[in-house]
């Protein structure tokens, strides 16, 4: 006889699996789904043993850390951090280490897309002390996640992205969010100067996407590409490149990468002089949100709406 609480857990790890599949996929509406019902069934207590049993980490923190993800990327910038948060929190409860590292990390990266690299980086400091004292493997190179919260400082910041996305292509690294890592190299780069090697981090970003079917962040890898030739005057390539980002994000409902690419792109169509075409462009998709508007990427594009206003 199976027995209540087994067909509980089972059915939780079935959704465990589904939200991060589906989530690195480009699916994230699915894995939101997956992530809501995932922590209906959560229990911490009736769960205690999963993070022993399912992949070393707390299932509950998991869907917590996931949903902060995907509510992001459909749009929710606060009810990102708002998950994110109750996640840590949890880990934190239950003591369990790998579990409440990887929650500093997920958080670290959630502030890197909410472009908020002060609170990234204090998470990053707290994930590399867990792994330090606890003698743990990092769900994601720190290295890669240092440098994604240090871009202001450049040098250093490709440094660490360098290290850490050569460090993930030994034996035993988790290969998960390297065309994330890319992406972070590529803007690091940009800043630098180094154009032609921005390029190549986004190629390499792209080719990680098409080789392992990891395309969450495929969108900004080519509206970074749109950026970067758009430096040598390749305005016609550049505008492409912007118009096939904003294709993903709208395939995978992604409105805060829609919301960066529309910008772009409508950044391009003002120095073009098609003021009312990129004001018609820009203003549905700003419109669209209903939160997070003190964040980066909002006030970029409410301020390029006003200068089109």
């Amino acid at each position: 006889m199976i027995r209540i609480e087994d067909d509980r857990g089972w059915r939780l790890q079935a959704h465990h699996t589904a939200w991060t599949t589906r989530f690195f996929f480009g699916e994230p509406a699915s894995s939101r789904d997956h992530c809501q019902k995932g922590l209906r069934l959560y229990d911490p207590v009736m769960h205690r043993s999963h993070a022993a049993l399912y992949g070393g980490h707390d299932p509950g923190v998991c869907a917590g850390n996931t949903l902060g993800f995907v509510q992001w990327l459909l749009g929710y910038p606060d009810m990102a951090v708002a998950s994110s948060t109750n996640a840590s929190a949890l880990a934190e409860r239950l003591a369990h280490p790998f579990s409440w590292s990887t929650a500093h990390i997920w958080a670290a990266v959630l502030h890197q897309f909410r472009r908020e690299p002060e609170a990234s980086l204090r998470r990053v400091l707290a994930a590399e002390a867990l792994v330090t004292e606890h003698r743990l493997a990092a769900v994601f190179n720190l290295r890669v996640l240092r440098g994604g919260a240090l871009l202001a400082h450049v040098t250093e910041a490709v440094a660490c992205l360098r290290d850490g996305l050569a460090e993930q292509m030994t034996a035993g690294q988790n290969q998960l969010m390297r065309q994330y890592g890319f992406a972070l190299l590529a803007e690091a780069l940009s800043h630098a100067g180094d154009f032609d090697g921005a390029l190549s981090a986004v190629a390499e970003g792209l080719a990680v996407a098409e080789k392992s079917g990891e395309r969450w962040w495929e969108a900004e890898l080519h509206r970074l590409k749109g950026l970067l030739v758009l430096s040598s005057g390749a305005s016609a390539e550049s505008e492409a490149c912007f118009v096939q980002a904003i294709r993903i994000a709208q395939q995978q409902q992604a409105k805060s990468l829609e919301l960066r690419s529309a910008t772009s792109l409508a950044g391009l169509w003002r120095d073009q002089a098609k003021r009312e075409q990129a004001h018609n462009l820009l203003a549905p998709i700003y419109g669209w949100f209903t939160e997070g508007l003190d964040t980066a990427d909002l006030k970029n594009a409410k301020a390029l709406l006003d200068e089109l206003t």
